[in-house]
């Protein structure tokens, strides 16, 4: 396994090697039912220990309050963009800060469900390379919520601290996508009303979505949404209203159980993965920063710890680079098309060997094209 390439994809995306070792193992048999996760019944016992256990790992593992539902859904992040107005927005306004494409998706989205959507704030016309000042924003009063992504995979843009909407004059509940970097780092929960995730990216395999509800929001869906995605029902049923994407579920579990046991230093679990991330992100800055044939764009500040894209000031050399990349295991580092260049994705899953064998292939490649 020590042979494996390093894979930067931004998801879905990498996955421990203990977990996938773990799953294969239990393929067949999990734990002596004569039943592997795919085939059991999601209302068996055998399933129910799985989801229970995964469900009390993540809330231990985030510190996530007892007066926030964990719900485990499907439909993906672009599915919670419809799911979270026709639960939310009460026939209001909402109000969206937009960072990069994904909340420009999710706001596009919510046009569809709310009343009147209201662009308070919008990093475009940086091409989004930062966030624009809170100070700045324009909110709504009486806004049914404000919509953010906390996490631009695309773009690597990162709030680094969640706004404060009581300090901005705003009762609104916070909604964060933290899609792709869900238990890479701690959440202030104070500050948040929901929070969804895509799993594909630090929890799991694509197909599964978590989404962390605040009590006080649940009951408020619009008629029109449909029973499978009413946060109330889905709730009430322990997420299992319909049957839950048991697979994923059982691998997230198992992701969260691997989080669980990360040591670096006197920390452990999301405090030991968030410095380990601190560490593996600042090294592959230090050597693009440092260097006269790579840039990354973003502004420092709100630089992502998961997703880095970055451009080779000679772009006519990125067919080769991409190529000799792949010949020496390092995987993925396309970047997005729509905005070309470079990403490297280090989720929780990339060891730190992964970006320092990436760090010395983009010094390699310098050197060569001199």
């Amino acid at each position: 396994m020590n042979q494996r390439p390093y894979n930067f994809s931004a998801g879905p995306a990498t996955i421990p090697v203990e977990v996938l070792e773990q799953a294969a193992a239990d393929m067949l048999n999990w734990q002596g039912s004569g039943m592997g996760v795919m085939e059991m019944s999601h209302r068996g016992k055998e399933f129910i220990s799985i989801y229970e256990q995964a469900e009390a790992d993540f809330r231990e593992l985030l510190a996530i309050p007892m007066d926030f539902e964990i719900l485990f859904m499907q439909g993906g992040g672009l599915g919670q963009n419809a799911i979270v107005p026709l639960n939310l927005s009460r026939g209001g306004t909402v109000d969206f800060v937009v960072t990069g494409s994904w909340s420009q998706k999710s706001c596009h989205e919510a046009e569809k469900y709310a009343a009147e959507v209201n662009l308070a704030a919008s990093g475009e016309s940086s091409d989004f390379t930062t966030v624009p000042d809170p100070a700045s924003w324009q909110l709504s009063r009486g806004a049914s919520y404000l919509h953010l992504c906390s996490n631009e995979t695309i773009h690597g843009v990162e709030f680094q601290k969640l706004p404060d909407l009581k300090a901005l004059g705003s009762d609104a509940p916070l909604v964060i996508d933290f899609s792709s970097h869900v238990a890479s780092r701690t959440v202030d929960w104070s500050r948040v009303g929901l929070a969804f995730a895509g799993a594909q990216k630090n929890l799991g395999p694509a197909g599964l979505t978590v989404a962390v509800v605040r009590e006080d929001l649940l009951g408020q869906a619009l008629l029109a949404c449909p029973s499978a995605f009413n946060y109330q029902i889905v709730a009430d049923h322990q997420s299992m209203y319909n049957t839950p994407p048991t697979w994923g579920i059982y691998i997230a579990g198992l992701t969260f159980d691997w989080l669980k046991r990360q040591r670096e230093g006197d920390l452990t679990g999301i405090a030991a993965i968030e410095q380990r991330n601190i560490t593996k992100a600042q090294l592959l800055y230090d050597t693009i920063d440092q260097s006269q044939f790579y840039v990354n764009k973003v502004a420092p500040h709100y630089r992502s710890r998961m997703n880095i894209p970055f451009f080779l000031r000679d772009e006519s050399r990125n067919d080769a680079f991409l190529a000799g990349a792949k010949e020496r295991g390092l995987l993925q580092l396309k970047g997005h098309k729509s905005v070309g260049g470079m990403r490297a994705s280090l989720y929780n899953a990339m060891p730190l060997e992964g970006v320092q064998a990436l760090v010395a292939y983009l010094q390699e490649f310098e050197r060569q094209s001199a």
